[in-house]
C-alpha cells in the first residue's frame, strides 16, 4: 500500500515557475514507478510525465506538450517525486495529481497506475 501527496501547486504568472512534489508512505519506493497527470476543468485526464521504476534505470517520459519546458525527478532516499514546471502557460492549468505503480507497462496511460494523490492545484493566470 503506498500513500501519496503532492505540494507545491499554487498561482503563477504565465512565464514563471513552480515545483509540484509527491512524497510517498511506504517500502520500496524506488520499484515504483512514478507518474504526473493533469486534469483540466471539463477534459479529460492527461498525461504529463512519468520516471521509471530505478532498477530500469529511472528513464523519463514527456508529454509533447511540456516537452522541454518540465522536469521529472525521483530522490529515492527521500521517497519523494518532483515536477519542475518553467515557462508555464494558461494552457497549464489544471489539477495535478501524482500517480505510482510497481507493473511493468506503459507509462503515459492514466488507468494503468494504482495509486493515486489528491492533486494539487496549478493556476497559471496571463
Amino acid at each position: 500500500q503506498v500513500q501519496l501527496v503532492e505540494s507545491g501547486g499554487g498561482l503563477v504568472q504565465a512565464g514563471g515557475s513552480l515545483r509540484l512534489s509527491c512524497a510517498a508512505s511506504g517500502r520500496s519506493f524506488s520499484s515504483y514507478a512514478m507518474g504526473w497527470f493533469r486534469q483540466a476543468p471539463g477534459k479529460e485526464r492527461e498525461f504529463v510525465a512519468a520516471i521509471s521504476w530505478s532498477w530500469s534505470g529511472g528513464s523519463t517520459y514527456y508529454a509533447d506538450s511540456v516537452k522541454g519546458r518540465f522536469t521529472i525527478s525521483r530522490d529515492n532516499a527521500k521517497n519523494t517525486v518532483y515536477l519542475q514546471m518553467n515557462s508555464l502557460k494558461s494552457e497549464d492549468t489544471a489539477v495535478y495529481y501524482c500517480a505510482a505503480d510497481r507493473r511493468f507497462g506503459p507509462l503515459d496511460v492514466w488507468g494503468r497506475y494504482e495509486y493515486w494523490g489528491q492533486g494539487t492545484q496549478v493556476t497559471v493566470s496571463s
